[in-house]
């Protein structure tokens, strides 16, 4: 198909490099995802029990969170172009000590790869906003995340594979060449490109949280990215889990998480089908009929087959909430502060996986793991009432 007709059937007609930018945004996802189910089922196979699989993965998170927050000194200190490389670093290291098997050596490697990944991410979300004008954020989003949803498909399926047909080490290194390719790239092509510094005062996290904060619609843009993000963690996580102990096999637990993240790569046709709603009427009814089909599969976890098709159910109308993607952020963050504030936008990543680890490394003590579904589509249905907020003309 002509790149005209392309243009035109993903609407992003008008916006310089946008197949380029979404493009490199899903192989970087795809380099992402590959270990995301060899992670928690290694971690299974290392512990014994979910709960401690939470529990490993929660002090993850919290090394992750803490580590991100360092970004926007880091590239003060280093420029874009060298925290960018030093995010890929990161990520080989990850990729090394992840296949040694033992608990010390996946906690250490899972922390580098959070963090690397956290430095491209916002190394890529910056170079996005530098070439997609504001108004076009909301046409822009739909294509990137029909590209992230690619990734994130062939990526974990793809992850158990290779484990399986090379071993352990084979899905790492395989993530190691993605991230060094995709920041290659950025690099070769001009997208990463140092800008003049703000001085290290500004560059300290701690002076643009409260800036953030005190923005509600920042506050309101982080607060959906923070649930949708925790929706899908805990489908990355315990969803592999629940397949596993209900008799399944790796491969097969890899398989639904591949399956389940198809929907995403239809959000251009999600964001043309609910155009006449807007973001605000896309992500109320996207997060209620996630809600209620997250309740439906807890209901029905005692019935393997029944709860893994409820289960894909979900990721279906979930993809309608990441059709929305970032746009809500995009389109409140102010030119001048977009590397600062992308960076403690992007915390809502840690947080959507901290909050609920927190949660049920605690609940998984006393309650089976159907528990953790229950809580996950009750959150779901609270946040579609907050979506009341989001501006109409959105």
């Amino acid at each position: 198909m002509p790149p005209a007709a392309l243009s035109r059937l993903f609407n992003v007609v008008g916006i310089p490099r946008a197949f380029t930018l979404a493009l490199l945004n899903g192989w970087h996802v795809f380099g992402f995802a590959v270990p995301v189910t060899v992670m928690p089922l290694l971690a299974l196979d290392l512990l014994g029990a979910a709960q401690k699989v939470s529990l490993v993965f929660l002090a993850v998170g919290l090394i992750g969170l803490v580590g991100a927050l360092t970004v926007p000194m880091l590239v003060e200190m280093l420029g874009r172009r060298r925290a960018a490389i030093f995010g890929t670093a990161c990520i080989v290291v990850a990729a090394v000590l992840m296949p040694l098997g033992s608990v010390t050596a996946l906690i250490t490697g899972a922390a580098f790869y959070t963090y690397g990944y956290f430095c491209l991410d916002v190394s890529l979300s910056v170079a996005i906003m530098d070439r997609v004008p504001r108004r076009m954020f909301s046409r822009f989003e739909p294509l990137r995340m029909c590209c992230i949803g690619a990734g994130f498909s062939a990526g974990p399926w793809l992850g158990v594979q290779l484990q399986a047909l090379g071993g352990l080490w084979l899905p790492f290194a395989v993530m190691a060449c993605c991230a060094m390719g995709v920041c290659s790239y950025g690099l070769l092509a001009g997208f990463v490109e140092n800008r003049p510094g703000l001085g290290r005062a500004r560059a300290n996290p701690l002076r643009y949280m409260p800036r953030f904060a005190h923005q509600p619609r920042m506050r309101l843009a982080w607060f959906m990215a923070a649930a949708r993000s925790a929706w899908w963690n805990v489908f990355f996580l315990f969803g592999p889990i629940y397949c596993v102990q209900s008799g399944y096999s790796d491969q097969e637990a890899g398989l639904v998480v591949s399956l389940g993240t198809i929907p995403v790569m239809l959000s251009p046709l999600w964001g043309r089908v609910f155009a006449r709603f807007g973001l605000r009427g896309l992500l109320g009814i996207g997060f209620a009929a996630t809600g209620i089909a997250t309740l439906l599969l807890a209901a029905a976890s005692g019935w393997p087959t029944l709860a893994i098709a409820l289960m894909l159910l979900a990721t279906f109308t979930a993809s309608w909430i990441d059709a929305g993607g970032n746009a809500l952020f995009l389109r409140a963050v102010r030119p001048l502060e977009r590397a600062q504030m992308a960076s403690v936008y992007a915390t809502f990543r840690d947080a959507g996986r901290i909050g609920p680890l927190g949660v049920f490394t605690v609940v998984l003590i006393v309650l089976p793991l159907p528990a953790v579904f229950v809580i996950t589509g009750a959150a779901s249905l609270v946040v579609a009432t907050y979506t009341r907020h989001i501006p109409r003309r959105y």
